[in-house]
């Protein structure tokens, strides 16, 4: 790994406030398997464990903060903020703005990629470095980023009523607005069996109002949802 990368590295670490004491664990928080597959020779390690660390992490520290947050909201509407401040938008939006795209290392295909699959791997990143200050520096830090870059955005998932699914809300809007109800129509389907991508297109009538990808179909009804919400000013 090159000095000018690991100096980007303990910038951005200075950046979000922290000295990592084992830089080698920010380095694999931001290497992606397709990198990995492409550099046989090097001995370096993909994020997927501490994506899978950091998720738990980041699930135990918003249940916390919303359940001392909203002493009288019930089991069902924490589990509803929960899902909205922790999924795939969400977590790869914050990704987004703190810059994390500027680090990734990706193979030349997955470099070329963008939209919904870069979407996910920006999330896993933002995961995968919670499990990295995790392991470096312990709970509390990991929390603190978390509390940083996740917990403000509560506010405007409860006021906007982001917490309730897209569909849900595109169908609400729709019959509001046009007293239609939305229709879902597979467009495309591609890739191997164990990662399979899906191309959905929402309706209102026979007019396609937006496209949305994912890894399941019940994945890119949501997005596409999501993106008509978005097209409509809904």
């Amino acid at each position: 790994m090159n000095e000018e990368y690991l100096n980007n590295l303990q910038r951005f670490a200075a950046d979000i406030g922290f000295t990592f004491n084992d830089l080698s664990l920010l380095r694999t928080a931001f290497t992606h398997r397709s990198y990995v597959n492409e550099h046989r020779g090097e001995t370096i390690e993909h994020n997927e464990r501490l994506e899978f660390l950091g998720d738990a992490v980041l699930e135990l520290a918003v249940t916390k903060f919303l359940y001392t947050k909203y002493p009288d909201k019930t089991e069902g509407d924490l589990t509803a903020y929960r899902a909205a401040l922790v999924n795939t938008n969400t977590i790869s939006s914050a990704a987004t703005q703190l810059g994390m795209n500027d680090h990734l290392l990706l193979s030349k295909g997955e470099a070329r990629d963008t939209g919904r699959a870069r979407q996910y791997i920006l999330a896993n990143t933002f995961e995968s470095v919670i499990g990295a200050l995790y392991l470096d520096q312990g709970y509390e830090a990991a929390e603190r980023f978390i509390a940083d870059h996740i917990y403000p955005l509560v506010d405007e998932v409860v006021e906007k009523r982001l917490w309730q699914d897209s569909k849900s809300r595109f169908q609400e809007k729709a019959q509001e607005h046009v007293s239609i109800t939305p229709r879902y129509m597979m467009l495309d389907e591609s890739g191997p069996d164990h990662d399979k991508r899906f191309t959905v297109g929402v309706y209102l009538d026979d007019d396609l109002v937006a496209r949305g990808e994912g890894r399941s179909k019940q994945e890119a009804e949501q997005a596409a949802a999501a993106k008509a919400l978005e097209t409509n000013g809904w």
